[in-house]
């Protein structure tokens, strides 16, 4: 049975990011929590787009868009194995669950953040999106 990606699932994903893209590389280095943030299947093709927020333990630097996880998000999430950990809204990596290398219909999830904090990621996410406009494609 296929998985269907929903906003707020967090997934192992080898996240590529934009400082990592900017120097060439075009795989992320390891595979690290993600948080769909979009899922969106095409009317006229099927396949399901995704974007994809990055999970990271180190801090943000300055005039980064993030947010702390907190600690009962990082536990619904499947996270409860950091101590502290941000997840990145002002980058994201694009990609196709149906012509994708690293995504895996029938894949499992790590866990899932509440609709609250969901909204606070997505507000986040647009907010940035409309300053930044960052993303990496892995398609």
């Amino acid at each position: 049975m296929s998985h269907e990606f929903r906003p707020g699932e967090v997934i192992s994903y080898p996240y590529l990011w934009a400082w990592q893209q900017q120097r060439g590389e075009t795989e992320g280095r390891k595979q690290r929590p993600v948080c769909v943030v979009i899922a969106i299947r095409s009317a006229s093709d099927g396949n399901t787009h995704l974007a994809l927020l990055g999970v990271t333990t180190q801090p943000p630097q300055t005039g980064r868009a993030a947010l702390e996880i907190p600690e009962i998000e990082r536990k619904r999430a499947g996270l409860s194995d950091l101590k502290q950990c941000w997840i990145m809204a002002d980058e994201y990596n694009y990609d196709i669950v149906e012509r994708s290398w690293y995504l895996e219909p029938d894949q499992d999830i790590l866990g899932r953040f509440s609709k609250s904090f969901m909204v606070k990621i997505a507000r986040l996410f647009a907010e940035a999106r409309g300053r930044t406009g960052r993303v990496n494609r892995l398609d």
